[in-house]
């Protein structure tokens, strides 16, 4: 099941289709378009357009309208497409009727992210996480995708009285989900125990938007060499390391990313993965400075920690990718509201350091600058989690 929809040598080619509602939504929707071209390109898809269209809700049938319908289908039809993803979650009958029209393979936010993460989980644990989350996916979309699941031959009664292939494709993959889960559950108690045999260290979080520079930082801190690269998903498995700054060990762990729109039973498949997050002294939120919508990655990242019982704990927000940062410096004689890109650097820091109840810091983790300020608020962080802990024993 953890086979990769994508799995072309040659790049598929691949039309985009969202959604909006008003003019103001239409600016977002832009940006939630080029973050879906980045995920189908981290597929391994080739966008060669996108489809929006202004709907105060989507077709419950089709989920965009017939005028659009005829557009998209004279598109992909003169220009071979292969496939068409949406950047919404499909209903299994809605995913029917559009397969109907199109007659191509259609894929929706969801099954795309699901495809991400199949396609970069190297471990058995992450394996079995991404396996459950494909099958629980599947399961109400089964009337429309006919897949002639593998047949367990042999075995008197597989097939009940008058049972149909579908009922039976069904009754295969509910079985599978309960063993998916038990295996689930044998990791889980496995990396619960490893937890515990850490002992007392003080345990620091990385966590934020997928691709802000996590793996990078993780490496930079560790010394150690941990895969990192511009896509989308490229940390599924927790790393956790053992970190120390002027003889004050502590243990760093480096977590999936967030994204808009995680689909839920991937939410619920890594929870053993979250666990760190959630069991975690300090979180440090890191922000790609450089983004043009960090503040709504944000406002995502606090927004899936609160929903994983995270909220509440010391979190510092740690920009990275000052490298990268760019802006465009308004005129004097402009009197029009300065946007987001309007503002420099030094004035960001300044806003975010006054809104910030904890500290706030500016780093490059790929030129490796301003760390050492980083190294020093760890060290003081961890040191009051320490002396907390184990009061009078601070032998550092």
């Amino acid at each position: 099941m953890t086979k990769n929809i994508l799995t072309k040598k040659q790049a598929e080619t691949a039309v985009l289709i969202a959604v909006y509602q008003n003019k103001t939504d239409l600016n977002k929707t832009h940006e939630y378009i080029n973050e879906l071209s980045f995920l189908a390109e981290t597929a391994g898809a080739k966008t060669v357009k996108t489809f929006l269209q202004k709907l105060e809700y989507p077709n419950p049938k089709t989920f965009i309208g017939s005028g659009k319908i005829t557009e998209v289908k004279d598109f992909i039809t003169k220009n071979n497409i292969d496939i068409i993803i949406f950047d919404d979650e499909l209903t299994p009958s809605q995913l029917r009727n559009i397969e109907n029209i199109f007659k191509i393979k259609i894929l929706d936010r969801t099954n795309l992210i699901l495809d991400i993460f199949a396609k970069r989980a190297k471990t058995a644990h992450a394996k079995v996480q991404v396996e459950l989350a494909q099958y629980q996916y599947l399961l109400p979309r089964l009337t429309r995708m006919w897949t002639h699941l593998e047949r367990q031959k042999g075995g008197i009664g597989l097939r009940g009285p008058g049972e149909t292939e579908i009922e039976t494709d069904r009754r295969i993959i509910r079985d599978k989900i309960s063993r998916l889960k038990e295996q689930l559950k044998k990791i889980d108690k496995q990396k619960a125990t490893q937890r515990k045999n850490r002992g007392e260290m003080v345990r620091v979080a990385l966590v934020g938007y997928t691709n802000v520079g996590k793996s990078t930082l993780m490496n930079l801190l560790s010394k150690s060499d941990i895969f990192a690269e511009n896509k989308l998903f490229a940390t599924l498995d927790t790393t956790v390391r053992k970190i120390v700054v002027d003889n004050l060990p502590f243990l760093l762990s480096d977590t999936v990313g967030f994204i808009r729109k995680l689909p839920h039973n991937l939410v619920e498949s890594f929870k053993s993965t979250l666990d760190e997050v959630r069991e975690a002294d300090i979180l440090l939120h890191i922000v790609d400075i450089s983004h043009p919508d960090f503040e709504d990655q944000m406002k995502i990242v606090n927004k899936t920690i609160a929903e994983i019982n995270a909220a509440g704990k010391p979190t510092f927000v740690i920009f990275n990718k000052i490298d990268a940062f760019t802006y465009e410096k308004k005129d004097d004689d402009d009197l029009t509201p300065k946007k987001r890109e309007n503002y420099s650097l030094e004035e960001l820091k300044n806003m975010w350091m006054a809104k910030e109840s904890n500290p706030c810091i500016f780093i490059s983790a790929k030129n490796k600058s301003n760390i050492s300020n980083l190294k020093h608020l760890l060290y003081n962080e961890v040191k009051k989690v320490h002396l907390k802990r184990f009061p009078g024993k601070f032998l550092y």
